[in-house]
């Protein structure tokens, strides 16, 4: 496996992997329809997503933003998108790049790194946890989804 910084070439790819793995275990936008958007945009371009390739293959990716553009919050970093490609899951991608985020995090000047999940998404949920992610708030039945309402949780960690 080999994790990487995204690149202008990366656009389409990615794009088609965000569509690919949309679901309400962990999307609450509605499911991308045609014509879609760039995945890139004003707010986050090649440099604020790493990505991981096995076998030369591009098969997920993290996006590390800023919570808020406050510069008295510039010392935290929050993950904001986890995607891995369906046949890669198992395979430690997701461990990987977060793991490779919070080396990011640090290298930037980073104090701290944080995250929401939704309450029911137990496989992401878990894997942040057992990186030392902990729960610091949640927002209970914050978004309705397929007719169930759903908390939005916030997880953080020390860098």
């Amino acid at each position: 496996m080999h994790i990487r910084h995204a690149t202008l070439d990366d656009e389409d790819t990615l794009g088609r992997l965000d569509r690919a793995t949309w679901s309400t275990l962990h999307a609450v936008s509605p499911r991308p329809q045609p014509p879609y958007e760039p995945f890139y945009g004003e707010r986050f371009g090649p440099r604020d997503h790493l990505v991981a390739e096995l076998d030369g293959v591009l098969v997920g990716y993290l996006r590390l933003g800023f919570p808020t553009p406050l510069a008295c919050n510039a010392h935290v970093r929050q993950i904001q998108g986890l995607v891995v490609a369906e046949k890669a899951r198992g395979a430690g991608v997701g461990r990987a790049l977060l793991r490779a985020a919070q080396e990011e995090a640090r290298r930037l000047g980073a104090r701290r790194i944080t995250l929401r999940v939704l309450g029911h998404n137990a496989p992401a949920r878990g894997l942040y946890e057992s990186e030392g992610f902990v729960v610091e708030g949640v927002l209970p039945e914050e978004f309705l989804l397929d007719g169930k309402y759903v908390d939005d949780v916030f997880m953080g960690r020390s860098l």
